[in-house]
């Protein structure tokens, strides 16, 4: 009798841990937040700002003042994160030269200098979840290299934001790689991502995604509004190198506004929701702001993910602007018109995004769909060989909404069907999950199922 019941406990046990699913949380990122430091913020984009200016076209050879002496001191702050991590970082820079043409707004042959830190992936080297800031400042006149430009809000923010990002995560390993980056040129043409994109593409990195951020630390809008929980996230809804047939497909399947971009952006807002619900994200439905565009969107040029995460209430009288003062409103983008604590809060929805992403599971390969005319809809997919996989999670919305209104763990399995959802009044996807809670950015289905 006891060996029958050790039998039957055993088998209970084994099937119990079978279908067990994995913790809802991961608990490290609260840790995250909290190691993200606002005094540490303010003294990077004061070191910023106090360079002057960071115009493209500013002064290369300055310790004290223009681009180049920005640039130095990011990669030695990098270099001073990575000491402190026993070497987990690899700072680089990475160079181009842009030939000059008085169509363009480099008027003469001029260097453009990233700096880049890569916190190798442990299991997946060649796979790279990116944060972004930019270097570069301007006043009205975007070839005026010579006047001050603090740029204390675009964007000493975006770019302390990374290396603060760089800090917090340092303090961990990842299974994929995390690149924090320091890009050039983006007030010029994108110049710097532009590069950045070419040789991630060239060099065949598979890209899970870019966080670009561009101007997160303003909380009081040009009309008045103060605002220091919400924040936008910017996604294009479909790559603009899809193939013909694709988009001829989305006539009958759908998927509008499921690309690649637009799963990386609810992935951030997830993470956000989860782990920070004092914020208030929101999804803006396009490439960037009205008629505009940022460093996220050379990677989409190339086909990668990238989305911009930024502030929700701009204040143009301080970007863009030569310092003065006009009618008592006093212009330029100053230190003054920077709220440290939120951009403390973005940086920490970057990095935790940055590490749920890096920690997960890579993203299923190969998705298909099937349901036609049934009352049940299956999808399949790869099965992963990877050993932090505990299994996946499908995720179907109303056709209207913007947020995955439903999910269903289906444990370690390369196909699954849901009994009694019909495949013609949602949209679907796959997202891997990890032992540790940590899931993937969902796949949208790329095919059919043929029986």
């Amino acid at each position: 009798m006891k060996l029958v019941l050790s039998i039957a406990l055993f088998f209970w046990i084994t099937i119990v841990k079978a279908q067990s699913v994995p913790p809802a949380e991961d608990l490290r990122h609260y840790d995250i937040i909290n190691a993200v430091s606002a005094n540490r913020l303010e003294t990077d984009i004061t070191k910023l700002a106090n360079f002057g200016t960071r115009h493209t076209l500013s002064d290369t050879l300055s310790n004290a003042r223009g681009i180049g002496a920005a640039r130095r001191w990011i990669k030695a702050e990098f270099e001073k994160i990575s000491k402190d991590c026993n070497n987990c970082l690899e700072v680089s820079y990475l160079r181009n030269l842009v030939k000059g043409s008085t169509k363009t707004r480099i008027p003469k042959d001029t260097e453009i200098v990233s700096v880049m830190a890569v916190q190798r992936g442990t299991v997946y080297p060649n796979s790279y979840i990116i944060m972004s800031g930019d270097i570069d400042s301007r006043v009205s006149d975007p070839l005026n290299g010579t006047s001050d430009s603090p740029g204390a809000n675009d964007n000493a923010t975006g770019m302390a934001g990374a290396m603060e990002a760089a800090r917090a995560l340092s303090k961990y390993t990842f299974p994929t790689s995390i690149i924090y980056v320091g890009l050039s040129g983006e007030e010029q043409g994108l110049f710097g991502g532009r590069y950045m994109a070419k040789v991630a593409k060239e060099q065949e990195w598979n890209v899970i995604g870019v966080l670009n951020n561009d101007m997160i630390g303003n909380i009081e809008g040009v009309d008045g509004v103060i605002d220091n929980r919400s924040f936008r996230i910017f996604s294009e809804p479909t790559p603009v190198t899809e193939e013909e047939r694709a988009r001829r497909m989305r006539r009958f399947y759908g998927g509008e506004v499921d690309g690649v971009s637009r799963q990386l952006a609810r992935y951030v807002h997830k993470q956000t929701t989860t782990y920070m619900p004092e914020m208030n994200p929101t999804l803006i439905y396009r490439l960037d702001r009205f008629g505009r565009g940022g460093h996220h969107r050379p990677f989409n040029d190339e086909g990668f993910a990238g989305i911009r995460i930024m502030e929700t209430h701009e204040n143009y009288t301080r970007q863009h602007q030569d310092l003065r003062t006009e009618n008592g409103i006093a212009y330029g983008d100053v230190l003054s018109g920077v709220n440290f604590e939120y951009a403390k809060k973005l940086t920490a929805v970057n990095a935790i995004s940055l590490a749920g992403i890096a920690w997960a599971p890579l993203p299923p390969q190969n998705v298909l769909i099937g349901g036609a005319v049934q009352p049940s809809t299956t999808l399949k997919w790869d099965k992963s060989d990877d050993p932090n996989l505990a299994g996946y999670r499908i995720y179907w919305r109303e056709t209207t909404s913007p947020q995955w209104n439903y999910s269903r763990y289906v444990g370690s399995v390369n196909e699954f069907t849901l009994e009694g959802i019909v495949i013609d009044n949602y949209l679907f996807g796959v997202a891997s999950v990890g032992k540790d809670g940590n899931e993937s950015v969902v796949v949208f289905p790329g095919g059919l199922i043929r029986r």
